[in-house]
């Protein structure tokens, strides 16, 4: 079913010890390609987009065949997250790992308002799943900077 290998990345939610870090790690090739120099910015942008939207339907129907909402086998929205925190950021070695770093960590602690779509009842569902991780990638974006602005400074 294409839901299950879109919610599973292509098969990176199936890795045996910590799938959603598994998942996060495989978006990285992907946002090195979108930020490729003759990408535009915008192209960037849509295909985060697509990756949230599409990811919210595969998440939603491998959520109903898992018989779990937020089965460990979903990791789009790891990928969706990973390419929000990366938004704007060079395409260079310390972002990519800085990024991915905040991002597992934020997507673990899930601080307001992650918490709140992780939790509540009524976003048990796909939208829930990959909202989520969007609110810590928001966190994890401005931390990423941070620490890029601070090692630019620094270093």
């Amino acid at each position: 079913m294409l839901a299950l290998t879109w919610s599973s990345f292509f098969g990176s939610g199936y890795f045996p010890m910590a799938p959603g870090t598994a998942g996060t790690a495989a978006a990285i090739p992907l946002w090195w390609l979108l930020r490729a120099p003759q990408v535009p910015l915008w192209a960037y942008f849509a295909a985060a987009l697509a990756v949230t939207l599409t990811g919210i339907a595969a998440a939603d129907r491998a959520g109903k065949y898992y018989g779990v909402a937020d089965s460990g086998h979903i990791v789009i929205d790891e990928v969706a997250g990973y390419l929000v925190t990366m938004a704007f950021l060079p395409r260079e070695a310390l972002p990519a790992i800085a990024g991915f770093f905040w991002f597992r960590l934020f997507d673990v602690l899930k601080p307001w308002p992650a918490r709140f779509f992780d939790v509540d009842p009524r976003w048990k569902n796909g939208a829930g799943v990959v909202l989520d991780d969007i609110f810590a990638a928001v966190w994890a974006c401005v931390a990423t900077w941070l620490t890029v602005l601070v090692a630019h400074r620094f270093l």
